[in-house]
């Protein structure tokens, strides 16, 4: 039987892997990883099957909610959306009133987990090597090519849901980035802040169906090639830094269905070349949120070592 204690904890690690959910860049799956619940997730995911049913048919409700790890779920679940919600309306306010900053920062978070995950698991094997340099370039490839223009309709929220959630519980790679990258971020944060239940349920059945159907062949990958797929993982980040530069020069613009604007294309520049076009490009402060970022991510490698490293009491 668990103390309250270990629940508390396992509260705020919910509300610690929300936090990195909500933002492009540390991975809720990193932060279980880190803390040490990253196996259990896995595992809990896993049991939210068809025999469950079985489970609740034959034994009832008690053996089938500790089949599934029920209390476990509940608080770490809990704690999530807990943080998801809060943050949400923080999230939309910075990405209108303070988009440099923010970006800088999502920049420094995705650099900090790639650094964390490599020092995790060096590529040794040439094969590794070479799925890190692979992962780069199609990365690369895909944030220079003309942007698709999605729109967030139900269909195209519930396969959203289903790739961002399955992404949420590998180590190293965003839910919310995989959203930056379908151009569909601020209708999930729009969604949340303004409490668009209908889009958010749409999201969240498409991601429980993809978790379902993916998390044996997610847990399958990490035990057999964790190596192989943590490099792939590493080289998609580094690759997918392009999109997320914060000075931009928009090239080309459509405006969608529901009269919003729309960026199809857009140039990198450096701040000096960003303070050119008129705008300031708040060298100081983006530089100041890319290294808390970074500071950030390392730190809670840092602590998550010393966590760790300390003796397990006799009982």
């Amino acid at each position: 039987m668990r103390n309250p204690g270990h629940y508390l904890l396992l509260f705020l690690k919910g509300m610690a892997m929300g936090a990195a959910d909500v933002v492009p860049g540390v991975s809720g799956g990193t932060i279980a990883f880190i803390s040490g619940i990253y196996a259990e997730l896995i595992d809990t995911i896993k049991s939210l099957n068809l025999y469950a049913i079985t489970v609740l048919r034959r034994e009832g409700i008690a053996a089938a909610w500790r089949y599934i790890n029920g209390n476990f779920l509940v608080t770490l679940l809990g704690g999530l959306l807990t943080s998801l919600f809060s943050l949400a309306k923080v999230m939309q306010y910075l990405l209108v009133a303070h988009p440099l900053p923010l970006w800088s920062f999502f920049t420094g978070l995705i650099l900090g987990s790639v650094i964390y995950l490599l020092r995790q698991n060096v590529p040794q094997r040439a094969v590794d090597k070479g799925l890190l340099i692979l992962g780069i370039a199609i990365a690369y490839g895909i944030a220079i090519a003309p942007s698709a223009t999605l729109q967030g309709d139900y269909l195209t929220m519930f396969f959203a849901g289903s790739i961002a959630l399955c992404a949420m519980i590998l180590p190293g790679i965003s839910g919310s980035f995989i959203m930056v990258l379908l151009g569909l971020y601020p209708v999930f944060i729009g969604a949340i802040v303004n409490l668009q239940f209908d889009i958010l349920a749409v999201f969240a059945l498409g991601g429980l169906i993809g978790l379902m159907a993916f998390s044996r062949l997610l847990s399958w990958l990490l035990d057999h090639y964790q190596a192989a797929v943590i490099a792939t993982m590493c080289g998609f980040l580094i690759g997918s830094l392009n999109i997320i530069w914060p000075w931009k020069q928009v090239i080309e613009t459509t405006t969608s269905h529901s009269g919003k604007t729309m960026v199809l294309a857009s140039e990198n520049l450096l701040p000096n070349q960003f303070s050119v076009t008129g705008q300031d490009p708040q060298t100081a402060a983006c530089l100041m949120a890319f290294f808390f970022a970074l500071i950030l991510v390392l730190g809670l490698e840092y602590i998550g070592k010393k966590y760790a490293e300390k003796p397990v009491p006799a009982e």
